[in-house]
């Protein structure tokens, strides 16, 4: 068949490009930005543009990674059988020089935005740019990528809860808060939560391929306490929020979401079974801090 440049031609490819870039993952990057700004409301300059800004950083960071680990894991030929989502680099489907340079790009515009932030409110929060993307980069790429030694969830935990959000509340309010550092450590919990489901899925494909994950080095059975530990504790730390800020208590009504995804780990779903339940637990993280957010701002008033 002749090619027509019509969008019926084009649009596979783009399909394919946006399941790269992994769209479900991208709660971890805007539940973060939400929560520490509204852990600013009321507290200090309120630079609410500078929110923008740190959620345009965060989104990028969070593709970027994406696209960075589909083609370190695809040129190491780890990712040929999946059960999960279908990656570029590991089916064939984009050339690897290709997918890495998507993910240089959406470092750029993390970059970018970033500078622009930094220029506004404190130089040194070039210095926490550079790390991030270094991480980024170096949990699936370099020579000894720290993702395959079991540290990718606290690299989650620091990045998509600490620093993103705590360094939020900051570019916006130019001040950091107990209240925000509460806050920052539930939505670090809640996007630890989402990486442990995602690991538990792929433990006999990463077993095979030698990626030494968390869950690979812990266990099916033990990296299902985990997962179940990981999503109390989260709720556990919104209600000590609840004690400082009473209205932050809202973010408990997503509990009733927990329940089912928490029901499957405990039954002991696997494989493509454990899909569903990633979507779950994505759904647990976007609700909880969505309303974990209006109830801080709601606090301010």
């Amino acid at each position: 068949m002749c090619d027509t440049g019509d969008m019926r031609a084009t649009s596979p490819m783009f399909g394919a490009w946006v399941r790269g870039a992994r769209p479900r993952t991208l709660p971890a990057a805007i539940v973060p930005v939400a929560v520490g700004t509204a852990a600013a409301s009321g507290i200090g300059d309120d630079r609410w543009w500078a929110a923008g800004a740190a959620l345009v950083v965060s989104l990028a960071l969070q593709v970027g990674v994406n696209f960075a680990n589909d083609y370190s894991d695809g040129i190491r030929g780890v990712d040929t059988d999946r059960v999960g989502p279908t990656r570029l680099v590991g089916s064939g489907l984009v050339a690897p020089r290709a997918v890495r340079n998507a993910a240089f790009v959406s470092f750029g515009v993390a970059a970018i935005s970033g500078l622009l932030v930094a220029a506004a409110v404190s130089w040194w929060l070039l210095l926490v740019g550079v790390v991030s993307v270094a991480a980024g980069w170096l949990y699936t790429g370099g020579p000894r990528p720290y993702g395959y030694m079991g540290l990718g969830e606290v690299f989650v935990f620091v990045f998509f809860g600490l620093v993103a959000t705590l360094g939020t509340q900051f570019v916006v309010a130019d001040r950091m808060t107990l209240e925000g550092v509460v806050a920052a450590v539930v939505v670090g919990l809640l996007a630890v939560a989402l990486l442990v489901i995602n690991n538990l899925r792929d433990i006999p494909g990463d077993s095979v391929s030698g990626k030494a994950t968390l869950a690979v080095r812990l266990g099916d059975k033990q990296t299902r306490v985990l997962y179940a530990a990981v999503v109390v504790a989260a709720f556990i730390g919104i209600v000590l929020l609840g004690v400082l800020a009473p209205p932050a208590l809202v973010g408990l009504l997503a509990v009733p979401l927990a329940i089912a995804p928490l029901r499957c780990v405990r039954h002991g779903d696997t494989g493509a079974n454990l899909i569903p339940v990633l979507g779950a637990t994505a759904r647990v993280q976007l609700v909880a801090g969505l309303l974990l957010a209006g109830g801080l701002a709601l606090a301010a008033v």
